[in-house]
């Protein structure tokens, strides 16, 4: 199975044509629009297996899956603490694999904002994880963590790691949290201006012979500022 992760940018409708060159079962999509609610029958023609969640029609994230393969939703809480935690997909692929959809958000948290949203909703979640795949744009590097705070990007690694659950990227290439040597998202468009924020984790046993690809930015930096993330699950296939 081949997953990709990309934070569009926003106008999916416009866009979508630029992935139809890259081998995908799987696409999960930040910032992209509500296939439902938008008017361009290209893209919904286009988007016709998928699941999308959203605080406006506009922009959201999205799960597209090819002709044959099935995305069923699962019906876990965003609710923490009587607040919700933003934006969060999960689903199950055939019948078998976890899948969870990732675009934190600071979503007016004076303190649990991007990666404080997905330590929340580890809180809720991370104990019915079994073959999950975890992907998307986290806003989030170690080299942001502060001292004095217990959801740092450390520390949801870490959580992650109690459960089996690592980073494709960093497994694959032996490296580090705050090693990588491939960026992933441009700051208003500029190479000069690059970060590692975009990330498939998944259970340990499923990336045995896993094959890991980051975007080239001077392919994919005229329609956003996210490269896409390719993951080949061999063990999937």
């Amino acid at each position: 199975m081949i997953l990709i992760t990309w934070n569009c940018n926003g106008a999916l409708r416009n866009k979508y044509q630029a992935l139809n060159g890259l081998d995908w079962d799987v696409l999960v999509v930040q910032e992209c629009e509500d296939p439902e609610r938008c008017r361009d029958a290209d893209y919904k023609l286009w988007a016709s297996n998928y699941l999308w969640v959203g605080d406006s029609k506009n922009k959201g994230i999205g799960i597209f899956a090819k002709e044959g393969v099935r995305i069923s939703p699962l019906n876990w809480s965003n609710t923490y603490e009587g607040h919700d935690v933003k934006l969060f997909l999960p689903c199950v692929i055939n019948e078998s694999i976890q899948l969870l959809g990732v675009w934190t958000k600071q979503n007016n948290s004076p303190t649990f904002g991007y990666i404080g949203q997905l330590w929340k909703y580890l809180q809720l979640h991370s104990e019915k994880f079994e073959n999950i795949i975890i992907a998307g744009d986290l806003n989030s590097n170690v080299q942001w963590d502060k001292w004095d705070r217990w959801w740092n990007h450390t520390d949801v690694v870490n959580h992650l790691k109690e459960q089996s659950v690592i980073s494709a990227y960093h497994h694959n290439n032996k490296l580090e949290q705050g090693a990588e040597q491939d960026l992933t998202y441009f700051m208003h468009r500029k190479l000069d201006k690059g970060y590692h924020i975009d990330y498939v984790f998944a259970s340990e046993r499923l990336l045995d012979n896993s094959l890991i690809k980051i975007g080239e930015p001077e392919e994919w930096i005229s329609i956003s500022d996210h490269v896409p993330v390719t993951v080949k699950f061999i063990s999937l296939l």
